[in-house]
């Protein structure tokens, strides 16, 4: 590993020109170079705040434990690639359990670890590839501000790249393709039932999402954008999910993707139907604004089939208030708009569209 601190000129100069920005950090930051071979953690552990880890072009591997606030870990583009040790699976050990690198032991790539007491706050993932990690690629709990950008997120075995309990995050221009689950997993929690947490209006834009299970999923949060997205090639394209528990999830907006052809198809599991040809699903699920998408082809026999579909959640909670205006809806079935929840409140406004489920929401 090669340290280079930022006060000579051009030493900045020499390592930001392979592709990690335009401006130079401040004099007092480090950058850590890492090259193929050697170890990513130990340049991340003695990282301070404002540093940034740069990973060379090539395939490093191991999984990788972020704690420290403020830090960058940058790649050199699409090129440098993260992957598993060989051999490497989830760990199970009590050891690993208790251990502070449990998430990186368990199957993650990258992990961006905090706690209640300790948000690892303003961290940046940039500019590198995540490929065929048992669980997620990228996964960050207490982590408010984080950024990643221009990541791919490749053949990861749950989720592509992932947040908990996390806010005003941006996920921009990063690409999630042929992961188990969902290729952008947002979430209050997956260990607890809690009510939605305020994202304070995190940021999901200029991703493509691509052969995942479910392109981008929203479970359990409030206030965030989701804008200018692909999502393509998947079982469904979008969740937003709600439940039982107050505060309700809502108040996304969800506007100007492009949403075609989600017609790959998935087997049912414990939680959820058999997923086939559904462009956007609203399930449990209050206050949100679904506006000028163009939602095309997404066809299935799904219960949540359609081009657009407000469903009962599974608990039994009903959807309101929700406004699907302005989209564009084309060769979607059984139907492009499909309401089947009985809650209040819920409009569609001009929308182009043919078909809908009940007739007359077109």
């Amino acid at each position: 590993m090669n340290k280079c601190h930022i006060a000579p000129l051009a030493c900045a100069a020499a390592l930001l020109g392979t592709g990690l920005g335009a401006a130079a950090p401040t004099a007092t930051h480090t950058i850590h170079l890492v090259k193929p071979g050697e170890s990513i953690q130990k340049a991340v552990d003695s990282a301070r705040p404002g540093d940034t880890v740069l990973l060379a072009h090539g395939t490093h591997r191991g999984s990788v434990s972020v704690s420290t606030p403020g830090i960058t870990l940058h790649g050199m583009g699409r090129g440098t690639v993260l992957r598993p040790q060989a051999g490497a699976g989830a760990a199970t050990a009590p050891d690993a359990r208790r251990s502070a690198h449990a998430c990186a032991a368990a199957g993650n790539g990258i992990c961006v670890e905090g706690t209640r007491d300790h948000n690892v706050d303003g961290v940046t993932i940039a500019s590198l590839t995540v490929r065929g990690f048992s669980k997620s690629g990228i996964h960050a709990r207490e982590a408010d501000g984080l950024t990643v950008q221009n990541v791919d997120a490749v053949d990861n075995g749950v989720w592509g790249i992932a947040t908990e309990q996390s806010a005003r995050g941006t996920l921009r221009g990063n690409t999630a393709r042929d992961n188990g689950d969902a290729g952008l997993f947002l979430a209050n929690s997956v260990t607890e039932e809690l009510g939605a947490t305020d994202t304070g209006g995190t940021v999901v834009e200029h991703n493509r999402l691509q052969g995942n299970r479910i392109g981008v999923t929203v479970r359990r949060l409030r206030n965030l954008t989701v804008s200018a997205n692909h999502l393509t090639g998947n079982c469904a394209g979008l969740f937003v999910v709600g439940d039982e528990n107050k505060p309700k999830a809502g108040l996304v907006t969800v506007r100007g993707n492009r949403i075609e052809r989600n017609n790959k198809s998935c087997p049912k599991t414990a939680r959820l139907d058999a997923l086939q040809g559904s462009g956007i699903v609203l399930t449990g699920t209050d206050d949100n604004l679904i506006t000028h998408n163009v939602i095309r082809d997404n066809v299935g026999t799904s219960p949540l089939s359609g081009g657009i579909v407000v469903f009962k959640s599974f608990v039994g909670m009903p959807s309101e208030r929700n406004r699907v205006s302005g989209n564009l809806l084309q060769g979607n079935a059984p139907a492009d708009l499909v309401n089947t929840d009985p809650g209040q409140g819920n409009t569609f406004q001009g929308n182009t569209c043919r078909l809908s489920q009940p007739a007359g929401l077109c």
